[in-house]
């Protein structure tokens, strides 16, 4: 019997370490499931959070610009409901406003001053450019008074959009407008403390007030392509401009301009390779302000061989080439030499030749932040949008984009651009009552020496408080023909 006792207590204690061990897997196994679940549990909440914060962020961060797109046919609904806002000028003048004709109240776009601000203002017909287009939410959204809007909801009319008053300035518009006359090309002016564009023209032009009727013929000339900005959107060799490009991967590489010589007889070979100055003038012997001032293109070209392709490419792509720049709608510039690229092309893209293209925006915005001690601004067309009782629904504030230069590398520059004006190729500029600076240029564009004409630049030496790029096409050399369109621009500013 004590036998058969011992036998059963140990089946039972075998029993239960087969319980105990059965817990305890079972235990690790609902450990192993509960883990599981987490993190399944955790994903789906992750997603969930994921998609609240895209759905947050297209809801307030890019409603407007889905909305305000042309192709967008959600438009209509608003239109249905807002009469399309004003645009007005910094000064209150009346660019675009919708009239209300006939019994049936029918709306007409209408742009008081017809082809002057033709392509920074755009058009609100087949499909929308301009600030048409870029403030077409503001334009129509409707900050009327809630109970005027309850009135004209149960009127069956609509609410008055919203107003947006730009940083364009009448006067410098139209300055710049007259100034550049019957020529093909852009000008666009900007304060460089604040990136308030006050004048951007660009002909061949439009007059939008027609634009349904002669929409056909607008858009199959080729020839003039008078629906392009070329202020923001045109495509063109820098010429000489970009020797500021190189003179600053100068300074960066030797951190100083002091010390450069050279002797121009009026061209210069290397490798088989051959540049000439403008006119094959010879400059003799001069040091690098000389060489700047002039514009001599044999001193740039050795200038060009000395950094080399890489470090041109570096200096250029930090001042935003090949990068998108800070205005939506404006074309991208390119630039391609390199470390490899041979000897004839950093000879010609050291002066502003061979591949590289800019258009007038990009070179204002690098005087911008010249003249701004090397920190460019956000560049605005809106300074304010109201409601149809003139209170301000939204403010633009002037804002950073990013330093493109340090302080001392834009004293450098600075310096280099006041003798162009001083006694360089921009002199006419001097003895008007005021200080400028700048840099010329004459881009060639094709086999036979046919040329643009530029000139960026900006007004008072001490506190630049303006900046202006002008693109003459065909012009010839920059002094010829942008340096006169920039001093009718600069007079505007400071005589009125």
């Amino acid at each position: 019997m004590k036998r058969w006792k011992d036998y059963e207590d140990k089946l039972e204690m075998e029993r239960q370490k087969r319980q105990a061990l059965f817990l305890k897997n079972e235990k690790r196994e609902k450990k192993r499931q509960n883990r599981e679940y987490a993190w399944v549990s955790f994903f789906l909440v992750l997603a969930f959070l994921s998609l609240a914060g895209y759905l947050c962020y297209y809801t307030f961060a890019l409603r407007e610009s889905f909305i305000s797109s042309p192709y967008n046919t959600r438009q209509d609904i608003f239109q249905d409901r807002v009469v399309r806002g004003s645009i007005l000028s910094s000064d209150g003048e009346v660019l675009a406003r919708t009239y209300l004709e006939g019994w049936d109240n029918t709306e007409k776009r209408m742009y008081p001053y017809g082809r002057l601000f033709s392509h920074v203002v755009g058009y609100a017909a087949e499909g929308k450019g301009g600030l048409e287009a870029e403030a077409n939410f503001q334009l129509l959204t409707s900050h009327e008074f809630f109970i005027d809007q309850m009135k004209n909801e149960f009127k069956g009319e609509k609410n008055l959009g919203d107003t947006c008053v730009t940083s364009l300035s009448v006067t410098l518009q139209q300055a710049a407008y007259d100034a550049l006359g019957d020529h093909r090309g852009a000008v666009i002016a900007i304060e460089p403390s604040t990136g308030r564009i006050l004048a951007e023209v660009s002909k061949p032009d439009f007059d939008p007030n027609d634009l349904i009727d002669n929409w056909e013929e607008l858009v199959g000339d080729e020839d003039n392509s008078s629906l392009l900005n070329r202020a923001v959107n045109g495509s063109y060799p820098p010429g000489s401009t970009f020797k500021i490009v190189t003179a600053l991967a100068y300074y960066r590489r030797m951190g100083t301009l002091d010390g450069y010589s050279y002797t121009c007889d009026g061209s210069i070979t290397r490798e088989g390779a051959s540049i000439h100055c403008y006119d094959w003038n010879a400059h003799g012997a001069e040091d690098i302000y000389g060489a700047f001032a002039y514009s001599c293109n044999a001193a740039f070209a050795d200038i060009g061989l000395f950094l080399g392709g890489a470090a041109l490419k570096a200096c250029a792509e930090e001042l935003l080439f090949n990068k998108k720049l800070p205005l939506d709608g404006c074309r991208q510039s390119s630039f391609s030499l390199d470390g490899g690229s041979d000897t004839q092309a950093v000879m010609q893209t050291a002066i502003g030749q061979g591949e590289t293209l800019v258009s007038p925006l990009h070179m204002a915005l690098i005087t911008c932040a010249i003249a701004n001690n090397g920190v460019l601004m956000k560049p605005t067309l809106i300074d304010r949008v109201v409601n149809a009782d003139g209170e301000i629904i939204r403010e633009t504030l002037p804002r950073e984009s990013r330093r493109l230069l340090t302080a001392d590398e834009a004293g450098a520059m600075r310096a280099l651009m006041e003798d162009v004006t001083e006694y360089g190729t921009a002199s006419s500029l001097s003895y008007r009552g005021y200080t400028c600076a700048g840099k010329t240029g004459s881009a060639e564009y094709d086999a036979y020496g046919n040329s643009h004409s530029w000139f960026v630049g900006y007004l008072d030496q001490e506190e630049p408080s303006l900046v202006v790029a002008v693109l003459v096409e065909d012009g010839g050399s920059g002094s010829d023909s942008a340096v006169p369109v920039a001093a009718q621009v600069f007079d505007a500013y400071v005589w009125g």
